[in-house]
């Protein structure tokens, strides 16, 4: 009995991963583009959210935010939590803690400023830690320059600017400060994408009374929920993906110096999305903070002995943030 001849339909291709597909991609663009693509991004999803406070309150938009922004994280990291201590969990808690305020009061803040302004006075915070790591006293020019740029944004310097969406801006700079150093210890403890994860759990749980409370069944219409995957994806999956890329390629300052540029992007990305034009004070504000935080990056200390674990991205994000 012969056997019978191999058949002539050809095998299928295997298909490319989504991963391999992906990092196809990130190499066919620089890394410097990679970091103003992650910028860019942040600050649409932040201005595609503030378009919902006509419907919704900024804790309600929040929620969606981060609740959409875990489940996809969830799902593409998988994230394996077995046999951590409970210093560990303690320390999930508080990163998940400072991520969820930290968002809770920008979105207040950007209900009530021009998504320029409160990037501005909310990026104090990561360049306060920036600074308080430093031992130069070249850096006390950029605190200088820095306090500067935001006296231009006080009430009281002529601009019709809300005190109230100043102190939340503020606020949430604060948060973000405790936020950054809660990513290094987090990711110093917990492998992977594993921390940020159940870090963004933590902070849908905390932030769930008080957005399912305001937003109520609203929250479950399936345009709402389209809109909150959009803000989830635009605001930290897909920054958080190419931060990462861009650490891989470039050297740590280098990123630091363009996410320096944040405030201006979204001052630019509120002209031309959100239509919020600034004062020429405004604008110098902004110019003040942003080369303070270019400053403070270039005359950081010496960067550390090779094999440290560098810090997470800005943004959701290993630091980042997204910030926001």
């Amino acid at each position: 009995m012969t056997a019978s001849p191999p058949s002539a339909t050809p095998r299928p291709r295997a298909r490319a991963r989504p991963g391999a597909a992906a990092r196809t991609a990130f190499a066919a663009v620089p890394a410097p583009g990679l970091v103003l693509l992650a910028i860019v991004s942040v600050q649409v999803g932040a201005g595609l959210a503030k378009q919902l406070f006509g419907q919704f309150t900024p804790s309600a938009v929040v929620f969606l935010r981060i609740a959409t922004g875990a489940v996809i994280l969830a799902v593409l990291a998988r994230p394996r939590l077995r046999g951590l201590a409970r210093r560990d969990f303690a320390v999930v808690g508080a990163f998940g803690l400072s991520l969820g305020l930290m968002n809770l009061a920008f979105y207040e803040a950007l209900a009530r400023l021009p998504i320029g302004i409160a990037v501005t006075v909310e990026f104090l915070g990561p360049l306060g830690v920036a600074v308080a790591s430093s031992r130069r006293r070249l850096d006390l020019l950029w605190v200088a320059l820095a306090g500067a740029g935001i006296a231009l944004l006080a009430p009281w310097s002529g601009g019709e600017v809300s005190l109230l969406g100043l102190l939340f801006a503020a606020l949430a700079g604060a948060f973000w400060a405790g936020y950054i150093v809660m990513s290094a210890t987090a990711g110093s403890r917990i492998p992977g994408t594993g921390g940020l994860t159940a870090a963004m759990i933590v902070a849908a749980v905390v932030i769930a009374p008080f957005g399912v409370t305001s937003g109520g069944a609203d929250l479950l219409e399936p345009h709402v929920i389209l809109i909150g995957v959009g803000v989830g994806l635009l605001s930290s999956v897909i920054p958080y993906t190419l931060e990462l890329e861009a650490l891989r390629r470039m050297p740590k300052r280098v990123f630091g110096i363009l996410m320096s540029l944040e405030p201006a992007a979204a001052a630019l990305v509120g002209l031309i999305i959100l239509h919020e034009f600034l004062t020429l004070w405004q604008w110098a504000a902004i110019a003040c903070v942003v080369v303070a935080s270019v400053g403070a990056t270039r005359t950081q200390d010496p960067p550390r002995p090779d094999g440290e674990t560098p810090p997470a991205p800005h943004g959701i994000e290993p630091e980042a943030r997204p910030v926001p």
